[in-house]
């Protein structure tokens, strides 16, 4: 059986949780940040967790983190 190979952009974007969840920043932080209310700024600084629906593909893309 071959080696997977490890999606390196999505090595560089997710992080595995000590219980084995994955972590991720949120998006609409880059640009266009004027109309935005700093409460909602303040809540995408914060990093949260995959969604249930996403982690099978994403173990799949990132075999061994």
């Amino acid at each position: 059986m071959p080696k997977i190979k490890t999606s390196k952009s999505a090595a560089k974007r997710f992080k595995k949780t000590g219980t084995g969840k994955l972590k991720r920043m949120k998006a609409y932080k880059s640009h266009i940040l004027t109309k935005k209310s700093t409460k909602r700024k303040r809540n995408l600084r914060k990093a949260t967790i995959t969604d249930a629906t996403n982690v099978k593909n994403m173990k799949k893309i990132l075999p061994y983190i």
